[in-house]
């Protein structure tokens, strides 16, 4: 008997991860699911970014993803099997500098889905979320080319130095240094699809995971914090040094992929 046809929804599939993703499942017909993919950046100083833009943010990055789950879930509940699939972020664990919106709408996607996975499993739903770290994308690229000519009023003087001489050139070599390709993520998402019983995190960069490993050893928080006040504005030539060895993968033996 032919496999049944299997049902993609996928939000946000015009570029990058999406578009990568819906012609790898387009070979691969099963079941049914829905993968929320749809977002939008915003990066600089927090005085110079308006309410507006930040509203924006919030419509697509999480109201989106609601909006999209309420419109299926009344028939995933109906046939009790399902999928969700939701393209999270690293930032949506912990907070990255000049980040602070993007961040936040990303922290709101986990605590949603999280919640929701609790009732959803009752009527055998699965939730998933994603994370990947840095990615290299016509995206990210746009965003940070839009970024440093941009005037940000409001900021003051300092502030901006910071953004443009120190942000700015760490953030690009973390791309060059640990950032993925959008086809490395849709293995990730691949794998995660095919699980018979998915995880509801993944993350999907093995070189940044001592990044996220700061925030989850040290239940305070400060660790995290202070280390990366640190890194960037004390001491920028050892995160140089500590970008160089994740992308030449010199990983602690705990997070190295299997």
């Amino acid at each position: 008997m032919a496999a049944a046809p299997r049902t993609v929804l996928i939000s946000g599939c015009s570029s990058g991860i999406g578009l990568e993703l819906a012609v790898q499942l387009a070979h691969d017909p099963k079941k049914r699911y829905q993968v929320n993919n749809a977002g939008m950046g915003l990066v600089g100083p927090l005085e110079g970014l308006s309410l507006d833009a930040m509203q924006n943010v919030f419509d697509t990055n999480f109201f989106g993803s609601v909006r999209l789950v309420k419109a299926v879930l009344p028939g995933m509940k109906r046939r009790r099997q399902g999928h969700i699939v939701v393209i999270s972020s690293v930032m949506g664990l912990q907070g990255v500098v000049f980040n602070d919106v993007y961040a936040a709408s990303k922290f709101a996607l986990e605590g949603f889905f999280e919640s929701l996975a609790i009732q959803l499993l009752e009527f055998n739903i699965f939730i998933s979320l994603v994370e990947p770290g840095p990615v290299v994308t016509e995206f990210e690229g746009k965003l940070l080319a839009q970024v440093t000519t941009a005037e940000f009023p409001g900021a003051d003087a300092d502030t901006l130095h910071y953004f443009r001489d120190i942000y700015l050139p760490a953030s690009r070599e973390l791309f060059r240094s640990v950032g993925q390709s959008p086809q490395d993520v849709v293995r990730a998402i691949v794998k995660v699809i095919s699980s018979t019983r998915p995880p509801l995190r993944q993350q999907t960069n093995v070189r940044y995971s001592p990044l996220t490993m700061l925030k989850t050893v040290d239940s305070s928080g400060s660790l995290y914090v202070r280390t990366t006040h640190c890194l960037l504005f004390r001491c920028p030539r050892l995160l140089s040094l500590g970008l160089r060895c994740l992308s030449c993968g010199c990983l602690p033996a705990q997070v190295r992929p299997r």
